[in-house]
């Protein structure tokens, strides 16, 4: 069975089925009026595109339905994912800010350490400080004693050989 040319603008066929010869006639055209069969020939071509588009629909629409469905579910489990990957980044993140604190603890531990070791050296430090102060003062007070010894001694000796010396008589 051969198919009809495509209709033109106006609704007529463009060229005659191939299986008529030419003399045969169309169906549905008369030799009486050309509009008559027009008329009768788009009512039944309407019932065709009808049934053939619900024939069309009845095919594909299943599975369009099924395949939406699908991209629905795909969506909502994309949605579903990309919130748990979210939640997953934030763990991570709050993981590494963990790691970062626990860093900063340890550096503050090895300063603190540094702090307790600084502040015993300072203290032995002020110690021999202050003994070496205790000695120096001690020292110093030894010193002016012994200063203080010879000067005592010296001027003993000024008076020991002021007493020596001769004194002229006293002439009267």
């Amino acid at each position: 069975m051969s198919v009809p040319g495509p209709p033109t603008s106006d609704g007529v066929l463009a060229s005659p089925p191939d299986d008529l010869g030419s003399g045969e006639q169309m169906p549905g055209l008369s030799d009486t009026s050309p509009d008559e069969g027009l008329i009768e020939d788009l009512t039944a071509e309407d019932k065709a595109v009808e049934q053939l588009a619900e024939g069309l629909l009845s095919h594909y629409l299943p599975d369009l339905q099924r395949s939406k469905q699908a991209l629905q579910e795909l969506t909502q489990n994309q949605v579903v994912l990309l919130d748990t990957l979210e939640q997953e980044i934030s763990k991570f993140k709050e993981c590494h800010s963990m790691l970062d604190i626990n860093a900063l603890f340890t550096e503050a531990k090895h300063y603190h350490t540094k702090l307790v070791n600084i502040r015993k050296e300072m203290l032995m430090l002020h110690e021999k400080t202050s003994k070496l102060k205790e000695r120096a003062l001690k020292l110093q007070q030894k010193r002016q004693k012994e200063e203080l010894e010879r000067e005592q001694q010296r001027e003993k000796e000024f008076e020991r050989e002021k007493q020596l010396t001769a004194k002229p008589a006293k002439r009267t």
